[in-house]
């Protein structure tokens, strides 16, 4: 885990229970007959709420102590003060609800709050679904993104892009996303850059390096680390992860239940 800090591990919605479980618990010796007794029950526990899983080995884990939940990048962590763990893992309910997830959107919705669209590049037609995009033009998964959006148009389903650019990942994506906010025709200036054209001369202009700092900060708020990244209706989206994106959109196109 130190070695890969943003790998995901399983971390059970008990993790707690059995981290408090009191100073016989917390030695994490399996020969303490309290212990061994507590694990029993735990282990019991665990098989009756997640029947769904088959479990080859169960025993004490060195966290140690109550755990706590921070923020940090945009991402959900946990902190054991009392062994000095940080854990970045994923914690599920017994209904399979995943808690991490939640708290993570939750976050997201109040910075969302903070984003200023004068500052975004909008692509798109007005009362279509609204995406906000985090992209990067040299970044070739958001290229592979702006295709999709492109055949979604052409199918029926256009959305609108709230865009931010990313600058600092590759060492021209600042300048490039300046050259498209300083161009006449923003949009076509954008779907040459990410059909992968040549920009030269690269247009420059004090309105649109203005813009590119102010989404640099906004990225930096947001937490973002990565391109693309997409906030759908409040829910972050890091990577092209298209099945995700087509149930979002499929979601948006099915009648809504009468009230």
């Amino acid at each position: 885990m130190t070695n890969r800090p943003w790998m995901t591990v399983p971390l059970l919605s008990w993790a707690a229970f059995l981290a408090a479980s009191g100073a016989a618990a917390a030695q994490n010796d399996p020969s303490d007959p309290e212990l061994a007794a507590t694990a029993r029950v735990a282990e019991a526990r665990l098989r009756q709420s997640f029947t769904n899983l088959q479990f080859e080995d169960f025993g004490p884990a060195p966290v140690k102590g109550p755990l706590f939940q921070a923020s940090a990048g945009g991402h959900i962590l946990y902190y054991a003060p009392e062994s000095d763990h940080l854990l970045f893992a994923t914690i599920y309910d017994r209904n399979g609800v995943n808690l991490t997830a939640l708290a993570q959107d939750s976050g997201a919705r109040k910075k969302v709050k903070n984003l200023d669209p004068d500052q975004a590049l909008i692509i798109g037609p007005p009362g279509a679904p609204t995406v906000i995009e985090f992209t990067d033009p040299d970044c070739p998964y958001c290229r592979a993104l702006d295709r999709f959006w492109a055949a979604k148009a052409a199918e029926g389903k256009p959305v609108r892009r709230q865009i931010y650019f990313v600058s600092g990942i590759h060492p021209e994506a600042a300048s490039k996303a300046e050259h498209i906010l300083c161009s006449k025709d923003q949009a076509r200036a954008f779907r040459q850059a990410y059909a992968g054209e040549a920009l030269r001369p690269l247009a420059q202009c004090k309105e649109g390096a203005a813009r590119v700092t102010h989404n640099a900060i906004a990225v930096k708020a947001m937490g973002i680390s990565g391109t693309p990244t997409l906030v759908l209706d409040g829910k972050i989206i890091s990577g092209f992860q298209q099945a995700e994106i087509e149930e979002w959109l499929n979601a948006k196109e099915r009648p809504k239940p009468p009230s």
